[in-house]
């Protein structure tokens, strides 16, 4: 792809989503481009569909327009899917926008997709989809409102730009973006570092409760219903924890499990730098990045950590 613009010619409607339980990347990069078409294409009617965003995102221009179910009857002319390579990895209410859309876009950082839309601008290599959107729009026409969403996208998925996919060019847009009157400090405060009460005591459970493998490379921690319902929270409270399982001395790999509503665990992996958790996760059908992957199995915590920690050993 050249540019959003170039691919959305002649549209007149345009549906934009992005992966279920959507993060910091996915909503910055949706309601990103869905700002940027209500702002400098009024010939176009875009609408979002995504499941509801964590509370703390609620402040971005648009969050508010968010459509929870497919509550439109129409066919798009375009539908563009964001931060998600796998079409199966969209809300449900989303999939038949998708199917009878006239022409889709995937715009996606992942490693791991199925190219399954019309056009896959896929770029494993950024460090963010927020980033990859960035380059595909018109630097002039980018408003505080679009700003702020490609931000927030930017420090989810880098971790405040400290993660090995950082590169020179993520700062120069992290820095043009910030010259468009944003307030940096505020969103990643707000958005990344804050924690609510019962964030903090799942935090402190989750690492009380942890156990290592290998010689203290690997740790991990398991998260069920029963620890979220004493301390009234749920998965998306979980934020945060697997990194700081990763800061743990002498660690290579963590990992964090947590149930879902439908009895399958979430996976979520980290690594420092010896071993590609992309090729641990794609063994459960998962993926992502070498350093950051995930799945979801419908295994027993026990059963995950002992397949993951052969194939961690087999890297080390």
């Amino acid at each position: 792809m050249e540019s959003i613009a170039k691919e959305l010619e002649g549209a007149v409607t345009v549906g934009i989503t992005g992966h279920v339980r959507p993060d910091g990347d996915c909503t910055g990069s949706t309601l990103g481009l869905y700002n940027y078409i209500k702002e400098n294409m009024p010939q176009i009617e875009a609408d979002v569909y995504l499941e509801p965003v964590e509370e703390h995102f609620n402040f971005l221009a648009g969050a508010s327009d968010i459509h929870h179910k497919a509550d439109k009857k129409q066919r798009y002319d375009v539908f563009v899917v964001l931060d998600c390579g796998d079409a199966e990895r969209v809300a449900p209410f989303a999939k038949s926008y998708i199917a009878e859309a006239e022409k889709t876009i995937c715009i996606d950082h992942h490693m791991a997709g199925s190219s399954f839309a019309t056009v896959n601008h896929v770029m494993p290599k950024i460090s963010s989809v927020c980033e990859v959107l960035y380059e595909l729009l018109d630097e002039d026409k980018i408003s505080r409102n679009v700003a702020e969403c490609l931000y927030v996208g930017m420090i989810h998925d880098t971790g405040v730009f400290k993660y090995q996919s950082t590169t020179d060019r993520t700062m120069e847009i992290a820095g043009k973006l910030m010259n468009k009157g944003i307030d940096f400090t505020s969103i990643i405060d707000d958005t990344f570092f804050r924690k609510t009460y019962g964030q903090n005591l799942l935090l402190g459970r989750a690492l009380l409760e942890s156990k290592r493998l290998l010689d203290g490379k690997l740790i991990y921690s398991y998260v069920s219903f029963a620890i979220m319902d004493e301390l009234g929270v749920n998965g998306r409270d979980t934020s945060g924890i697997i990194d700081q399982l990763r800061f743990t001395e002498g660690v290579e790999v963590a990992v964090l499990m947590y149930d879902l509503p439908d009895g399958s665990i979430k996976t979520s992996l980290r690594s420092v730098r010896n071993v590609n958790v992309n090729d641990v996760a794609g063994n459960f059908g998962g993926g992502g990045h070498m350093r950051a992957a995930g799945f979801i199995s419908a295994k027993k915590p026990d059963e995950i950590m002992a397949m993951v920690s052969e194939y961690v050993a087999e890297q080390l």
